[in-house]
C-alpha cells in the first residue's frame, strides 16, 4: 500500500486488476483516499470499459481499474505498475522507478499501519502479555489509518512556509515557491 501511496504521489501510472467490479472499485476509492488532503488531477477510472483500453498507452498519469479477462491486453504495458488484486501482485517493470518516503517517515508509518492493522504486534515480546486485545472495529480501524496517513502529510508539510517567497514590488503581494530552500 505505500508504495502504491507513493506512486500515486509522484504521478505514476496504476492499474488494477481483478475479476470483481466492486475489489475494483473500493481499490481506487481507498488509493484516493489515502492521498487526502491532496487531490488527485489525473485520469480517475475505476472500471474501464473494454471499449476504452487503448486509453491505457497514453502517456498522462492515472489510477484505472480493469476487468481481469482482459489482462492480456496490458502484458505490453511498460510504464504501467499492475496491481493483481485477486492474486495479491504488484508488478513494477524495470523502468519505472518509484520514490519511497524518507527513511524516517518510511519506517514510522510501516510501525504505525502494522499497529493499527494487526495489534497483537504490540504485545508479542512481552514475557507476561495482557489476558485481552481488543481488536478495532471496521468503522474505527479505517479512521486509524487514515489518521496514520494524515499524521504522515503533516510530517511531510511541516514547515513549508520556509519555502514561501513572498515579492512586495507589485501593487499586491505576490508568493512563490522558492525552491532552492
Amino acid at each position: 500500500v505505500l508504495y502504491l501511496f507513493c506512486a500515486a504521489l509522484t504521478e505514476h501510472k496504476i492499474l488494477f486488476l481483478s475479476s470483481s467490479y466492486q475489489r475494483l472499485t473500493d481499490a481506487c476509492r481507498a488509493l484516493l483516499a489515502l492521498m487526502f488532503p491532496l487531490k488527485y488531477s489525473f485520469t480517475y477510472v475505476p472500471i474501464l470499459p473494454a471499449q476504452l483500453l487503448e486509453v491505457l498507452s497514453t502517456p498522462t498519469p492515472f489510477i484505472i481499474g480493469v476487468h481481469s479477462i482482459f489482462q492480456s491486453e496490458t502484458q505490453e504495458l511498460l510504464d504501467v505498475v499492475i496491481v493483481d488484486l485477486d492474486g495479491g501482485t504488484v508488478n513494477v517493470p524495470e523502468c519505472v522507478h518509484i520514490s519511497l518516503l524518507p527513511e524516517p517517515l518510511l519506517q514510522q508509518t510501516r510501525e504505525a499501519l502494522s499497529m493499527v492493522l494487526d495489534p497483537e504486534l504490540e504485545v508479542a515480546d512481552l514475557a507476561f502479555p495482557p489476558s485481552t486485545i481488543s481488536a478495532s472495529s471496521l468503522k474505527m480501524q479505517d479512521k486509524e489509518i487514515r489518521a496514520v496517513f494524515l499524521r504522515l502529510f503533516a510530517q511531510l508539510l511541516q514547515g513549508y512556509r520556509w519555502c514561501l517567497h513572498i515579492i512586495r514590488i507589485h501593487p499586491e503581494p505576490v508568493i512563490r515557491f522558492h525552491k532552492v530552500r
